[in-house]
C-alpha cells in the first residue's frame, strides 16, 4: 500500500468536509492535515512568507507521502480558499528550492469535494487535474460527497469506497 496523506481545505475543522475526510481515513489509512490550522500565507513573487508553516509541510509532504489527496468544500462554485492558497504556494518551489517542488514528479494526486448535494460543477477538478499534469504528477480521479442530516448518506459511502480503492492500488 502506498503511504498518502489527505490536506482539508476547510474553513471549519469540524464541517462535513471534515465527516467525509475522516472516513475516508480509515478506509486507507491515510494520515489527514488539516490546512486552516496552519499559518499559510499567499504567494507573492518575493517570497516574504518564506517563513510561515508551509515550507515545513511542503518538504515533509514529498519526502514522505507518495499520493497527496486534496480535500475541499465547494464553495461558489470552486475549492475553498484555503486550498487555493496550498496549491498557489506550490510555485515557491517551482522558482526556488527546485529540487523539493521536483519531488512532485511521479507522485500520485486526488481530490474530494464536499457540498450540501450531487450538486458539484462538472469542471471542478480542472484545477486539480491540470496542475497534476502540470507537476508530472499521477491524477489519479476524484469525487463529490456530501452529508445529509450530520451522516454520510450509503450512495456516497460507496463512491467513497470505489474513491479509495482507485488511491490506494
Amino acid at each position: 500500500m502506498n503511504k498518502g496523506i489527505i490536506l482539508v481545505g476547510s474553513s471549519r475543522s469540524n464541517g462535513d468536509t471534515s465527516k467525509v475526510v475522516t472516513y475516508l481515513q480509515e478506509i486507507t489509512g491515510f494520515e489527514a492535515v488539516d490546512l486552516s490550522q496552519k499559518d499559510i500565507g499567499y504567494f507573492d513573487y518575493e517570497f516574504k512568507n518564506k517563513d510561515d508553516d508551509f515550507n515545513y509541510l511542503f518538504k515533509g509532504i514529498v519526502q514522505n507521502y507518495q499520493t497527496i489527496i486534496f480535500a475541499t468544500p465547494v464553495y461558489w462554485y470552486t475549492m475553498s480558499a484555503t486550498m487555493k492558497t496550498f496549491l498557489d504556494r506550490i510555485s515557491d518551489f517551482l522558482y526556488q528550492e527546485k529540487d523539493f517542488g521536483r519531488m512532485l514528479r511521479g507522485m500520485n494526486m486526488g481530490m474530494l469535494s464536499c457540498s450540501n448535494s450531487d450538486d458539484r460543477p462538472e469542471e471542478f477538478h480542472l484545477p486539480f487535474s491540470r496542475s497534476a499534469s502540470y507537476l508530472g504528477m499521477n491524477y489519479l480521479g476524484d469525487v463529490h460527497s456530501w452529508v445529509k442530516d450530520d451522516e454520510i448518506p450509503a450512495d456516497v459511502k460507496e463512491k467513497i469506497n470505489a474513491f479509495a480503492l482507485q488511491i490506494k492500488s
